[in-house]
């Protein structure tokens, strides 16, 4: 019975010890190591009244372990690159709220996230993309957006370089009424509204302060383009930005009609900073933000292809009429695929566009400015004597699914470069088409897979690039002759004969002039 009470409190000793020398895991200290350095460090000073001071000691001895970063040179050692980095992705390779040992579901669940890698192994063979290590960290960036957001569909976009930091864009939708809405669009809202208000207030105490028969400019400004609404449109999309796959994703504002006219005029390099201001002329109404917003929609409305028959127009909608155009289409379930060969013709027949052209209005739906209001002519008593204004003509650009054929080319080249991934293997290869509009855009095709990628600074293809003016060529020395030669010193006789012979030549023109007073006296 004896030896069963000792193997017991051993074994309790054990657990106990065992408790005590298990190391923190921000500091890497024990209790066991910590308290044997306090009791050596009283019974070798034997301090008085140690259980007054047991806690300073304590804390004496865990500073003693402390290394202090503070150099005599710096106060504080800057972290390298790589520590910086490695601190920003460290929570892409988190778990979650699970414990590290503790084994995933084995269920298979419906995600919206992509296979990035499969389609890094596509994009390596055209020699385009990125490396496999920034896609891993993109990848598992992306799925940290899944698992944050409801969202139906996830698709990495690109990457747009700037100066400072890159950007690193995902085209998301979200589910059905699930959307969130923006904070910005309803404080501009809520703003538009006071200005409303305000207006209206102060016309109304003009009209009641003038009552003479000053007259008024007739002069309106032009009524200002609504922008398109989310799902439809240049706004058919939502993107999400970041810096580094590992930071914060960012969504970006929707795009206006204004902003896409003022993108087309001016040529910006980003930033990396989503806040910081677009300084342009003719000014850009808004900021980096919205600037980067206007360029991944014109981007995507000029490079995004896919195969000719891979998507097709419902069957279901009825026909439309003449000028509408169809703005909804779906996979096609019976689409085979497209030959390599077909697709990499120089026809450019067997690619098509699957996103909406930006018409010049900046907005893919024209919308008639000059539409009336009938409300507000009720009250207009001379609606009848004022004349109306000339209806606009309509816009009107490429359908949906229109052949790349039909492009336009840019001066004497053409708008795309379609090309086999390889020579050597050709039955292996795939097809790789170039956008020479937006350099950096690319796609891809093999089978019923195809995909499209945008790397690049963010700017369109410019006809006139700047050539500095040719310089002038370099002087030629004057001929040597009489005309350019030097001509000796005068002496200084020279110099007083010159002197004596100016002066006599000023009395002489004295005395002619006096002369000529005296004979005008005497006839007088």
């Amino acid at each position: 019975m004896e030896t069963e009470g000792t193997n017991a409190k051993d074994q309790q000793f054990i657990h106990a010890k065992s408790y005590l020398l298990k190391s923190s895991t921000s500091t890497g200290i024990n209790l066991y190591d910590h308290l044997s350095k306090v009791l050596t460090k009283i019974l070798d000073e034997r301090p008085e009244n140690v259980v007054d001071i047991f806690e300073d000691l304590s804390k004496d001895t865990k500073r003693s372990k402390f290394t202090s970063k503070v150099d005599t040179v710096q106060n504080k050692i800057d972290q390298s690159t790589e520590v910086a980095l490695a601190q920003v992705q460290r929570r892409l390779y988190s778990k979650g709220d699970g414990e590290e040992g503790e084994p995933e579901p084995e269920e298979e669940v419906e995600t919206p996230l992509p296979n990035i890698m499969e389609l890094c192994f596509y994009f390596e063979q055209a020699g385009i993309g990125l490396n496999r290590e920034e896609l891993i960290r993109i990848w598992l960036a992306l799925k940290n957006m899944v698992d944050s957001y409801p969202l139906q569909d996830v698709r990495f976009w690109g990457k747009i370089l700037g100066t400072e930091q890159n950007y690193y864009v995902a085209e998301v939708e979200y589910r059905e009424g699930e959307e969130e809405e923006e904070e910005e669009e309803e404080v501009e809202e809520h703003q538009e509204e006071e200005t409303a208000e305000k207006d209206a207030d102060e016309e109304g105490e003009e009209e009641e302060q003038e009552e003479d028969d000053t007259p008024k400019p007739d002069y309106k400004p032009p009524p200002e383009i609504p922008k398109e609404e989310n799902k439809t449109g240049a706004n058919k999309k939502i993107y999400f930005v970041c810096n580094d796959p590992g930071k914060p994703w960012q969504r970006l504002p929707a795009v206006t009609p204004a902003q896409i006219q003022a993108a087309r005029h001016i040529k910006k390099f980003f930033t990396g900073r989503l806040d910081s201001p677009v300084v342009s002329y003719p000014p850009f109404p808004g900021n980096e933000a919205n600037y980067l917003r206007a360029q991944i929609a014109r981007i995507s409305a000029g490079t995004h292809i896919s195969p000719l028959g891979y998507y097709s127009f419902e069957e279901d909608e009825e026909e439309e009429e003449e000028g509408d155009a169809r703005d909804n289409f779906q996979i096609n379930v019976d689409y085979e695929g497209t030959s390599v060969r077909e697709l990499v013709d120089p026809g450019l027949s067997s690619w098509v566009h699957h996103v909406q052209h930006i018409l010049p209005q900046g907005r893919c739906t024209w919308w008639n400015p000059v539409q009336k209001n009938e409300d507000e002519f009720e009250d207009e008593e001379e609606e009848e004597e004022r004349e109306e204004p000339d209806e606009p003509e309509p816009e009107v650009g490429p359908p949906l699914l229109t052949p790349l054929s039909e492009d336009h080319d840019i001066m004497n080249l053409p708008p795309w470069t379609p090309r086999l991934s390889s020579n050597l293997i050709p039955q292996y290869a795939i097809a790789v088409m170039h956008s020479n509009l937006w350099p950096g855009a690319h796609a891809f095709a093999s089978g019923r897979k195809f995909q499209n990628i945008y790397i690049g600074w963010g700017h369109k293809y410019s006809q006139d690039n700047y050539s500095p003016p040719q310089t002038a060529p370099v002087q030629e020395e004057f001929p040597s002759g009489q005309e350019i030669a030097e001509g000796e010193d005068p002496t200084v006789e020279e110099e007083n004969a010159l002197k004596n012979a100016q002066e006599e030549a000023m009395e002489a023109a004295e005395e002619a002039e006096e002369a000529d007073e005296d004979e005008d006296d005497d006839d007088n």
